[in-house]
């Protein structure tokens, strides 16, 4: 293409051989490497974070929404593994959407990522400094040395190739998954869920710890299960990242969806064996629900102070495998978007032997670190340890609801609008499973944006979204580029058939 081509609102620049040279990615990743990136993002969500829903809805609110939101995973993991190895291509989320309903589509779900993987790695940062600055007694005023440190090594671990990232992946997974297990089974015999999982009433109308437990499952209704889903989220949420590996993957088509299912089950025991097992230690439900360290907790728990302190030493690589793996995922959706001309075309660019996304990766690093640090010196450390451990978290998961509703509704649309595109893998779970996926993150939707708690997330948000738009709607949609996203999108559109659903296209399955 020697000119600019015009496509509804948006308008096609000229991209030569050369741009896309300088945007290459290197295949590396097996099926195996692919469940440890999906995994490790997830993980550090069954160290910390996921227990601040106990002080929303006490143990039974909080069961009730990690049922919830696994129903929501499952249908999410199934549709994405289905569409994925149909359209290989780095932009996973927006690329889909892009396929299903066009750039401005594809641009409103690519944003929506951008938000979690950004700001998602900055809340597990901000938990790491929590468990280092415990481990080593030192001051809060710290808090910020952990994050820039933590930040500067593991970007450039990322920056040094994609093999060092997938293995250093599949290393600390392990390790975390390790670091559990032994949690799991030293807890076993100790625990009294009836003393301490039900340990949170209300007395005088406010919530209070029960001495002796044997409180109600449900102290604050139903409402408060609502109210934990934005925590449960963190029990799974990234591991929609995996189709971001597509062009880095050795066989996408055959290992992606290996990768989702296999890392989506694994998460499941997880999460259940750690809300069940660590609910039933002191300080219990009520005291879990304030702890930014509730493994750490645990642990003290069951061996005391001393050796839980090298013990926390280890659990810290939970938190390091997600931020890890989230930051891998951010320079590859930032690159991705940039490539096809939604962000500025220089942060796609790629180091030319190693071939990793370096400016995207730098961008990301940027965003997440400038945000906690300037959170933490305008509102200071203690209200700024609250913003972060609340309002940040709860912007990541409101952009993930909005990037999984999208994805599901794109999982729909190509049933329907594309029936005969080939599909490798098809989802057991179908339609129905993507509906209930979207209602979920729906409901989830509407409940951060009508309570107080967590407007505030929401609406900052939000704006992030209206910045973006303005953006691309006077800037970007006129600039896209011709990336393997949008020529599979324009060239499925000119193919597209009559409106229906018929039998699927299938591959033949292929051997391992």
């Amino acid at each position: 293409m020697n000119e600019a081509q015009h496509v509804g609102s948006v308008t096609y620049r000229p991209a030569d051989q050369q741009y896309f040279q300088k945007r290459g990615l290197r295949r590396y990743a097996g099926v195996w490497s692919l469940w440890a990136l999906g995994v490790g993002a997830v993980i550090s969500g069954h160290f910390s974070g996921w227990n601040f829903g106990l002080a929303s809805g006490g143990f039974g609110g909080m069961l009730i929404a990690t049922l919830l939101i696994t129903l929501m995973y499952l249908g999410l993991c199934f549709s994405i593994a289905e569409m994925s190895p149909a359209m290989p291509h780095t932009g996973g989320a927006y690329s889909f959407s892009r396929s299903a309903m066009g750039p401005w589509g594809g641009f409103v779900t690519g944003l929506a990522e951008s938000i979690e993987f950004i700001l998602t790695p900055a809340v597990i940062v901000f938990f790491i400094g929590s468990y280092l600055g415990s481990i080593f007694e030192t001051p809060p005023e710290m808090q910020p040395v952990w994050w820039v440190g933590c930040y500067v090594f593991f970007l450039a671990l990322n920056l040094i190739g994609v093999e060092l990232s997938f293995r250093i992946s599949v290393l600390v997974t392990l390790l975390a998954l390790a670091v559990l297990v032994v949690f799991w089974f030293s807890a076993l015999p100790t625990i009294d869920f009836g003393k301490y999982a039900l340990n949170v009433g209300l007395v005088d109308g406010k919530p209070a710890a029960l001495p002796e437990g044997q409180g109600q499952w449900l102290p604050f209704g139903l409402a408060g299960a609502f109210a934990a889903l934005p925590f449960a989220v963190w029990l799974f949420l990234a591991i929609e990242q995996l189709p971001l590996a597509a062009e880095e993957s050795v066989d996408p088509k055959r290992d992606m969806p290996k990768g989702l299912i296999l890392g989506i089950f694994t998460l499941i025991v997880s999460a259940f064996m750690i809300l069940f097992l660590n609910t039933s230690l002191p300080p219990g439900a009520f005291g879990l629900g304030s702890s930014a360290e509730p493994l750490l907790d645990g642990f003290r728990a069951i061996y005391g102070e001393g050796i839980a302190k090298a013990l926390a030493l280890f659990a810290v690589i939970g938190l390091i495998a997600s931020f890890h793996t989230i930051i891998f995922a951010y320079g590859r959706q930032i690159y991705s978007l940039s490539r096809a001309g939604y962000y500025p075309s220089f942060m796609s660019l790629t180091h030319g032997t190693r071939k990793t996304p370096h400016a995207a990766l730098l961008i990301g690093t940027l965003m997440g670190l400038g945000v906690l640090l300037a959170v933490w010196f305008v509102a200071g450390s203690e209200k700024g340890s609250a913003f972060i451990g609340g309002t940040l978290l709860n912007m990541a998961v409101f952009g993930a609801m909005i990037s999984y509703f999208m994805q599901t509704s794109s999982f729909v649309l190509l049933r329907r609008k594309y029936p005969d595109m080939e599909r490798p893998y098809v989802s057991p779970l179908g339609i129905p499973g993507a509906l209930i996926t979207m209602a979920i993150a729906a409901v989830t939707i509407v409940f951060q944006l009508k309570d107080p708690v967590y407007q505030t997330g929401a609406f900052l948000t939000l704006g992030w979204y209206a910045a973006g738009l303005v953006y691309f709607a006077v800037f970007g949609r006129h600039h896209l580029v011709l990336s393997p996203e949008e020529e599979f999108a324009l060239a499925r559109a000119e193919q597209q058939p009559e409106p229906g659903l018929v039998t699927l296209s299938r591959e033949a399955p292929k051997t391992a």
